[in-house]
């Protein structure tokens, strides 16, 4: 995922004389922010992008903490990465902010104007979905195709070759991202109160849930949730409901193969709005796939049922799993912009 290691102070000098990108992936459960030499030269493969520092830091999605606490979150991991790669706020010649939660242009005038404030009046600024990031960490800054995230939340978003944009779900657990982490989980959750009640099938997720969490009855399963119900800690057992389904558990099963049918619905219904598949429903189209619950597992194969399903409605499905992480393909994004801006004041 790069050439460089954090604190490589003559390498990230070297590199950095140019000025510096930033890029930011901002999730539900945590960020990343990577930096960039303004100055390298197109990466000839993923293993090649020169990164010179790489820093994490929690939730900034402002929908889950707030929108204070998620604008503090960005600058302090843009900080740490600017430190970890020897440089500051005057080298950054250009910046893509990822972040879940933007879902409107006056979210991302919001953020522009607070971003503003930080670095050089020369710098450019870019603020987008986190979607947009995920999907060009499989294209390699290039903006075609469509990408399906399934983390602690989940959308789709996809972008034609001349530049029209769709998207589906995206809009939290309240408003329907079923086939989500928080969604996953929830459900189980569910399951777990219904069955202790009466009102739903015996379940191994009860057991199983409890080991996890430590609890002894599932009437405690309540107070553990209305605790501190955020989104990521209610998706971090999707895990348990994954292997009560492999092994065997009929309302586990069905959880899983209900979300499968949500996430592919999602990704169906921007490939079909932007017609990414062609008239004839066929071309080929690539598909990005990001977050924790497409990630392989045993014998539940979350990603490879979704492509099935998708793929018997758009049979050019093109599954790309990226090779570099969303961050990445946010800098990209912004360097590319950048590049394009040198150009156009050169003449060029």
């Amino acid at each position: 995922m790069g050439g460089y290691d954090n604190g490589d102070s003559t390498a990230a000098a070297a590199l950095a004389e140019g000025g510096v990108i930033l890029g930011v992936d901002g999730g539900t459960t945590n960020t990343v922010c990577v930096c960039l030499p303004a100055a390298m030269s197109p990466p000839e493969s993923p293993a090649a992008v020169p990164v010179l520092a790489r820093a994490v830091a929690g939730c900034s999605n402002r929908n889950s903490v707030g929108e204070s606490t998620a604008l503090e979150t960005l600058e302090q991991v843009m900080t740490e990465a600017l430190a970890l790669a020897n440089t500051d706020r005057s080298a950054v010649r250009a910046v893509c902010l990822a972040v879940s939660g933007v879902n409107h242009p006056s979210d991302q005038l919001r953020m522009l104007e607070w971003i503003r404030d930080l670095f050089p009046e020369n710098s450019k600024f870019f603020v987008e979905n986190d979607a947009v990031a995920a999907l060009a960490s499989g294209t390699m800054g290039k903006l075609h195709g469509c990408v399906l995230i399934a983390g602690t939340g989940c959308i789709a978003y996809g972008v034609t070759e001349d530049g029209k944009v769709a998207r589906a779900a995206g809009a939290g657990p309240v408003l329907g991202d079923w086939g989500s982490g928080y969604g996953i989980a929830a459900q189980a959750l569910t399951a777990v109160i219904k069955a202790y009640d009466g009102r739903g099938p015996q379940t191994s997720l009860t057991k199983d849930i409890l080991e996890k969490l430590e609890l002894s009855s599932p009437d405690e399963i309540i107070g553990w949730t209305y605790a501190d119900p955020s989104w990521a800690r209610i998706a971090a057992l999707v895990p348990v409901v994954v292997s009560s389904a492999e092994d065997g558990d009929e309302v586990a099963n069905r959880i899983l193969h209900d979300s499968v049918q949500e996430l592919a619905d999602t990704v169906i219904a921007v490939v079909r709005r932007l017609r990414l598949c062609g008239e004839d429903g066929k071309d080929i189209f690539p598909l990005v796939l990001v977050g924790g619950v497409l990630e392989g597992n045993k014998k539940w194969d979350i990603s490879g049922e979704v492509i099935k399903c998708i793929s018997k409605v758009f049979p050019g499905t093109d599954p790309i799993w990226p090779e570099v992480e969303p961050a990445i393909g946010a800098a990209l994004l912004a360097w590319s912009h950048h590049c394009k801006g040198l150009k156009l004041e050169n003449g060029s």
